[in-house]
């Protein structure tokens, strides 16, 4: 199992996160704030079996918007394993 961690833009989570969960991945949310920019921030955190997370990357790159400036990213997503899971 594998924990993706993406880092998006606030204005590509509503979109991001529909087309996510419509594919039946369970998407949770954070607010957050870019370090160089300093703009608004989405983090989602996402729990994939490894036979999933390239769909859910595709997904990701599909459903952000592309920048204008070379300095900033369409997102930046980290992909953990994870080695235990459980719902309390």
């Amino acid at each position: 199992m594998k924990l993706i961690m993406a880092i998006i833009k606030d204005e590509d989570n509503d979109h991001v996160s529909k087309k996510l969960t419509d594919e039946r991945f369970r998407v949770t949310f954070i607010a957050s704030t870019g370090g160089f920019f300093r703009s608004g921030r989405s983090t989602l955190i996402i729990g994939v079996d490894d036979d999933r997370v390239e769909k859910a990357l595709e997904i990701i790159k599909e459903n952000t918007t592309v920048p204008d400036s070379s300095e900033e990213k369409q997102a930046t997503v980290f992909v953990l394993e994870v080695e235990g899971f459980r719902q309390l």
